[in-house]
């Protein structure tokens, strides 16, 4: 199965900007990718390193993993209810 793509611009805490860092989804007034939250966290970092390091707030990095909880648990838009249900249990 293919990984679900998230659709960033429905996120309040991050932002796109053309020409700005390639146009990579950033915290919003910063120049920090949201990726950079997931790469650390998979490698073993903890929320509070990711803030130190990066200089995030809590509520930033808290809003983008939210986002993505929220957005993995709704059934894919393409998809039918039933098909996505059976999807997620074979």
């Amino acid at each position: 199965m293919a990984a679900a793509t998230l659709d960033w611009s429905q996120c309040s805490a991050v932002e796109s900007i053309p020409g700005k860092v390639s146009g990579a989804w950033l915290f919003k007034d910063t120049r920090m990718p949201v990726s950079i939250v997931f790469e650390n966290l998979e490698a073993g970092a903890s929320i509070s390193e990711i803030m130190d390091w990066f200089h995030l707030s809590q509520e930033q990095i808290v809003a983008v993993i939210e986002f993505t909880a929220r957005s993995l648990d709704a059934p894919m838009p393409s998809q039918p209810f039933a098909e996505a249900i059976h999807a997620h249990t074979v």
